[in-house]
């Protein structure tokens, strides 16, 4: 009975399919392996006949070979057309066909920057009879880097147009307009100190004729509606526009730079600050003005104050006078003694309380 389930399965499609399948496998191997026997002979076969790019001699077929960009070289030949050592981390320049070590090649071809005196690798800018690098190469004056923005030359300086345009009318003792950085040839307009032509003393944002209350932000101008409408807050000192950081404090918004001691004008940097009579001072200077001092010790009270015999004592320098245990003035047994000066505790034998005791 099995053999004749087998004879029968042997027949089935289903099992011609699968042979014929499992025989299609076989057959795709079988060519995959003779097409990679037949790279690896042509590689074999390349290689033989290959030669090194410097030194002309055939390649060993158990050594190591260098590949760049197509050509090939013996790992010792692979090195510096100047110095003919190898490169190191594998790093080389080709120029004009030749390959250079970093060293090599800044010294034979790279140029010098006019300002720093460093190699310049990449982009090159030529100004002023020199090369220099683009984050080298600035504005005399405003040291505003110039490389995509142009220059002028002023009496052999390398000028940004502004400062340019500021050094001709100081030469010609006129002013130059803060929007438009040009002469200005007529009587200017001066808000802050700084000049404007007429007509460009108005808002950027709706157009309208500045007054004195114009606002600057960001070095734009804008009248107070428009300013306002912004929502930037407005510092208690300068009453210019706060961009950065703002210190809330004395119902006002200022500066971080401007918020500073009443007395020695030095800003408080985020540090704790005391406030009297609309003032802020910082902790040594509101101590010496306002603080009280301790009777014991002799130095500013800093936080709560015992206001005894008409003298005023640090919390923890408010204690008997023979014993050292600290008092509080909410005892009703603690009197003071004879010594116009001290308060003296004495414990009673069924529990401690404070009493008077005279001398």
């Amino acid at each position: 009975m099995a053999g004749v389930g087998l004879q029968g399965l042997a027949s089935s499609k289903l099992y011609q399919r699968r042979q014929e399948r499992l025989s299609g496998t076989v057959s795709l191997l079988n060519d995959e392996k003779e097409r990679a026997t037949g790279i690896l002979g042509n590689m074999s076969d390349a290689l033989a006949n290959a030669v090194c790019e410097r030194c002309r001699a055939r390649f060993d077929p158990t050594e190591r070979i260098v590949n760049s960009n197509g050509e090939l070289y013996h790992e010792n030949c692979f090195v510096c057309a100047q110095c003919f050592r190898q490169f190191p981390d594998g790093l080389f320049y080709d120029f004009e066909g030749r390959k250079y070590c970093e060293h090599d090649f800044q010294m034979l071809f790279a140029p010098c920057c006019g300002e720093c005196g460093e190699f310049i690798i990449g982009r090159v800018i030529k100004a002023m009879n020199n090369n220099w690098h683009p984050e080298c190469f600035r504005c005399e004056l405003c040291d505003v880097v110039l490389a995509d923005l142009g220059f002028v030359k002023n009496a052999g300086r390398h000028l940004c147009r502004p400062c340019h345009n500021r050094e001709k009318a100081k030469g010609l003792g006129k002013y130059i307009c803060q929007k438009c950085h040009l002469i200005i040839d007529e009587q200017p307009l001066m808000f802050r100190n700084d000049s404007y032509h007429p007509d460009h003393f108005s808002c950027t944002h709706c157009g309208k004729e500045l007054t004195a209350d114009a606002r600057e932000l960001k070095g734009e101008l804008y009248c107070l509606p428009c300013h306002d409408k912004m929502g930037i807050p407005i510092c208690g000192a300068c009453r210019r526009p706060i961009e950065g950081r703002v210190v809330n404090a004395l119902g006002k918004q200022w500066h971080v730079e401007h918020f500073v001691c009443a007395k020695c004008e030095k800003p408080f940097l985020g540090h704790r600050h005391y406030e009297k009579k609309g003032l802020a001072y910082c902790e040594t200077h509101y101590n010496q003005l306002f603080g009280d001092v301790c009777y014991n010790c002799s130095h500013v009270i800093e936080g709560d104050v015992v206001s005894a015999l008409n003298k005023a004592w640090c919390v923890n320098c408010f204690s008997c006078s023979t014993c050292n245990i600290k008092l509080t003035l909410n005892c009703p047994d603690m009197l003071i003694s004879s010594t116009p000066s001290h308060y003296i505790w004495k414990a009673r034998p069924s529990k401690p309380l404070l009493r008077n005791q005279f001398h």
